[in-house]
């Protein structure tokens, strides 16, 4: 069951980009709003990621401060 809620999430948004792509080059009505959903609902999901980290205290987790190579 977990599963085929996953894939669901996954098909919904993959659906998505593909309409933000397409709505880009001039899509459809229908295209442009699931294209304006899709990224308001991006916004919403990265506001709600800023402030957790912010609230941390410390910065993101790709940032941790070792120096991993790609030197001078």
């Amino acid at each position: 069951m977990m599963v085929l809620a996953l894939t669901g999430v996954l098909v919904l948004a993959v659906g998505g980009c593909v309409c933000v792509v397409w709505a880009a080059r001039g899509g459809p009505r229908w295209v442009r709003a699931i294209a304006a959903v899709t990224l308001a609902i991006g916004s919403v999901l990265r506001g709600t990621n800023r402030r957790r980290s912010v609230g941390s205290g410390g910065g993101d987790s790709w940032d941790n401060g070792g120096g991993g190579g790609g030197g001078d």
